[in-house]
């Protein structure tokens, strides 16, 4: 009889707590869909007042009165230019961080919308447009909406948000640190310290009210490799009094795209090894002594990335030798492997599949562009995943793409990017709760 009776009150509690968060839901997305003016006001504002990596000194003063004014406490100044909130819930558990972007590009905007940018600035000593030409404005805004709907229901959280307004997302100007990974190496994950953290991108070539993911490995590593080719320096005329550092790196580029055709497994995962840039010599009748490329390697997995480093070191200073010069390679990481762990992921794709309907949530390729959100999933749990932002009915090939001077986002998909981050926080604090 007591087995009976006490299963009868697990089931009307369980129940009973299913009701409420049931209701709260609904409360959330009703909260949502009335913030929709406002997020796409701050997203406009942001757009059109642009500012890049570690000069984003208006747009952090913006979203710091913003936080101020729903009571959530605030760190300023994190990373240079950034903003941390923190808002403890009326109930003891988990510490979910959730993360924007919020730094601007050196692109001159050509969209014709009544918000676009006009901005100028200076990137690394070079006078360039300014344009939020890959959506940090969007991720921005939606995660200060974000923060609204939480604080509104403070009392019903079960533990505590970290919101974190990143600067330098596309890196930081020469000589300077910053992004993800000077934020994490200041303590942005501690005190209180972070258990989860979940962060979002719309994409302008994915159709909106849509939300694609990838367990594991989703966006690539970005190594950057410099490679110094000395030779012998002699007239034009005389070739063979020279050790050409030109014909010899010519013979390293070829010998570089062998890796990737020749040596990478691409069943398993894609890998990337570009030469971007080649400068040498000063006089069309000069041979020079000395010679420097420059290029990017994108893997997806620690061991593609760690043969490819050893390939070019071969390659170039082989190819080298043999010519009678010599090669120094230096290879710098500048973004880990963003891996969506995929434990995590599976429990969370519920999440996605209930605010946006699981006929709209997708598993997506790889992707060889790099993100620094890689340095906190580097340190703890964390899924980051890609929100609709091209207009329905658009074809993909006729979307501008990131990065570009056409890019354009459809911003009717805030809503959803909103709910879903509010979503996955409730849900995971739900889900761990009871471990605090």
């Amino acid at each position: 009889m007591k087995k009976i009776i006490l299963t009868a009150v697990l089931l009307s509690i369980t129940s009973l707590t299913s009701s409420q968060n049931t209701a709260l839901k609904a409360k959330i997305n009703q909260k949502a869909a009335s913030l929709e003016s406002k997020v796409v006001a701050w997203r406009r504002d942001f757009h059109q007042n642009p500012e890049l990596g570690n000069r984003e000194f208006k747009t952090a003063e913006k979203i710091t009165a913003h936080l101020r004014s729903l009571g959530i406490e605030v760190q300023t100044g994190v990373a240079k230019t950034g903003v941390v909130g923190i808002l403890k819930g009326g109930k003891p558990g988990p510490v979910v961080a959730l993360r924007a972007d919020i730094d601007a590009l050196p692109v001159k905007e050509r969209v014709n919308i009544p918000f676009a940018s006009k901005a100028e600035g200076e990137y690394n000593g070079q006078a360039v447009g300014v344009m939020h030409a890959c959506g940090h404005d969007t991720h921005t805004a939606i995660l200060m909406g974000t923060a609204e709907i939480l604080a509104s229901i403070k009392s019903e959280l079960k533990g505590t948000v970290k919101f974190i307004f990143q600067p330098a997302e596309e890196g930081p100007p020469d000589g300077e640190e910053g992004g993800a990974e000077l934020m994490v190496k200041e303590g942005v994950l501690e005190n209180p310290k972070v258990d989860v953290i979940f962060g979002l991108h719309i994409n302008s070539q994915t159709e909106v009210g849509k939300i694609k993911y990838r367990p594991r490995g989703t966006m690539a590593s970005s190594d950057w490799f410099t490679i110094k080719v000395k030779g012998k320096q002699s007239h034009g005329a005389y070739p063979w009094q020279s050790i050409d550092p030109i014909v010899t790196a010519s013979q390293i580029v070829l010998g570089l795209q062998t890796i990737v055709s020749r040596n990478a497994n691409l069943i398993e995962n894609a890998a990337v090894v570009s030469v971007g840039r080649i400068n040498a010599g000063i006089r069309s009748n000069i041979i020079p002594e000395e010679l420097e490329m420059n290029g990017t390697i994108r893997t997806l997995d620690s061991k593609s990335q760690k043969m490819i480093h050893e390939r070019i070191h071969q390659i170039a200073t082989n190819i080298a030798k043999s010519a009678g010069a010599t090669a120094d390679v230096n290879i710098t990481t500048k973004t880990l492997i963003t891996y969506n762990d995929p434990t995590l992921t599976e429990k969370m794709v519920p999440t996605f599949e209930e605010v946006a309907g699981k006929e709209n949530v997708y598993i997506t390729q790889a992707v060889t562009g790099a993100e620094d959100f890689s340095y906190y999933q580097d340190k703890i749990p964390g899924i980051y995943f890609f929100l609709g932002g091209m207009p329905k009915g658009m074809a993909t090939s006729d979307a501008s793409a990131h990065h570009t001077p056409d890019f354009y986002i459809d911003e009717s998909g805030f809503v959803l990017g909103m709910k879903a981050m509010t979503n996955l926080t409730l849900d995971y604090m739900e889900m761990n709760a009871k471990k605090k």
